[in-house]
Formats: C-alpha cells, sequence, structure tokens
C-alpha cells in the first residue's frame, strides 16, 4: 500500500518498495505508477524503489491551473525534497523521461543517474505515427479511452474529472517545448537512452541526443514498441540494473562515435 506527501502544494501518491540507494520511477502520460509492475519487483532487490503517481495521474488528485512538463519537473523536484532525497537515480518512461530531463537540467544535483526509455525531446524526434496520436481527434480519441479505465478506478477526483484533465494533457502535448540535443551538453550525470526499435522515437533522434550528452548510452531494444518495458521485461530490468550499478563493464573495443 502506498501513503501520500504533500509535495509544493501537490497531495502526492506514491509507493515504496525496497532497501538501498533510491530510484524514482516517473511513468508515462496518462498512465500510473502502475505501469511499473514488471520493473518494482527487479529493481527493489537491489534499490528502494519509489514510484509516484503525477499530479492529475492515478491517485494523486489534480491540482488547479494548466498542465505543464516544467510544471511536472518543479512537482518531482519537490516530491525528492518533501521525502529527503538528497539525490536519486531517476528513471523516466515516455512523458516521464520528459519530466525526468528537465528536473536533471534545473537540479543535477538530484539525479545521481538519468535514464529516459521511449522519450523523444523534440517535435522533429518523434515519429510520424508519435505525432498523429499526440495531435490529431482520432489519436487523442484513443489515448483517451484508454486513459479512462484507470482515471475512473483509483482518481480520488472521481471520474466526471476526466474530461478537465485530458484537456489539459491534450493542451500540453500538443505545445511542449522541444529540448534540443545541444541543450543537454552539460549533464555531469550518466544517462540512458532505452527505446524499441518500433517506438515512438526516431532511433537517428535518440543517436544524436546521445552524442551530445558527455556520458551517454543508447539502447535500441529489438522486438519491441513504445511499451518496451511491458515487453520485454527481464531485458529493461537487466538494461536498467546494469547501468545503475556503481561498476560498469569494461569496453575493450570502443571504435563507435556516440561520445566521440
Amino acid at each position: 500500500m502506498g501513503e501520500y506527501i504533500d509535495a509544493g502544494g501537490v497531495r502526492t501518491y506514491y509507493e515504496v518498495v525496497g532497501d538501498g540507494d533510491a530510484i524514482v520511477l516517473i511513468h508515462g502520460g496518462a498512465t500510473t505508477g502502475e505501469s511499473w509492475a514488471a520493473q518494482v519487483p527487479a529493481l527493489a532487490e537491489h534499490y528502494q524503489v519509489i514510484v509516484p503517481d503525477r499530479r492529475g495521474h492515478g491517485r494523486s488528485p489534480d491540482v488547479e491551473g494548466p498542465a505543464t512538463m516544467d510544471g511536472f519537473a518543479a512537482d518531482l523536484v519537490a516530491f525528492m525534497t518533501a521525502l529527503g532525497l538528497g539525490s536519486a537515480h531517476i528513471v523516466g518512461w515516455s512523458d516521464g523521461g520528459k519530466v525526468a530531463v528537465r528536473a536533471a537540467l534545473s537540479r543535477p544535483d538530484l539525479v545521481r543517474k538519468l535514464v529516459m526509455i521511449g522519450t523523444e525531446l523534440t517535435r522533429a524526434g518523434g515519429t510520424p505515427a508519435n505525432d498523429r496520436l499526440m495531435t490529431t481527434p482520432e489519436g487523442l480519441d484513443q489515448l483517451s479511452t484508454i486513459a479512462l479505465a484507470d482515471y475512473e478506478r483509483l482518481s480520488p477526483d472521481g471520474p466526471e474529472h476526466f474530461g478537465v484533465v485530458f484537456a489539459k494533457w491534450t493542451q500540453m502535448w500538443t505545445s511542449i517545448p522541444d529540448i534540443e540535443p545541444s541543450d543537454l551538453k552539460h549533464l555531469p550525470m550518466p544517462v540512458l537512452l532505452m527505446q524499441g526499435d518500433d517506438d515512438c522515437v526516431r532511433i537517428e533522434h535518440n543517436a544524436a541526443v546521445a552524442r551530445a550528452i558527455p556520458d551517454a548510452q543508447l539502447a535500441i531494444v529489438p522486438g519491441a514498441s513504445h511499451a518496451v518495458p511491458l515487453e520485454k521485461p527481464d531485458l529493461v530490468n537487466r538494461l536498467l540494473l546494469e547501468f545503475l550499478a556503481d561498476a560498469q563493464s569494461p569496453k575493450y573495443m570502443p571504435l563507435g562515435d556516440l561520445n566521440s
């Protein structure tokens, strides 16, 4: 069972499993912390895993005002501060990655290692199919249908509030400011970029992002879509654990160009 904490004026629901160094898992848009069900047990064998529901998602109530990625990033910083976390590994999936990288840019001292899964940082970095899903009436209807069941089951605001939060998300998705790869050149922490080979992110985009970050790794998971943590949980969990470990496997023949 989880609990609530007041974090910068946001009554945030979260769950904690395991002991050790902290990892905060940030879910994607129109989903909840439950989406990490395939990762939490494996990570909790080695870490303290903290899984919040972002404002207006899952069991965390909505807050007055618009939804923005910068606002969600500020919520994340406030949440970590309220818990007394001096720093933590941050793993974000989809929109969660956009939230996580903004928090890392604003408060790099809070982020030990950063993982972004299925996260495009510019509009051009996404695939045409992703753009249609996030911006067209047909795509938004599909997202609304997917999100509604969990919202009705979990939200303390009641099912009648769904239209309000979904309108906020729609406005956010159509107006997210780009983060250019060059904006990330001063990130001090190690960064892992992960995606399926049939994801919403163009592989060329994530390669460019990886090249811009001083200490970055890029993982393209074969035979996987935007739901790669659900489709390939064992592989995703292994990649996460190896990246988050204190000691990295040595490179015997580094002949690539990601960090050149």
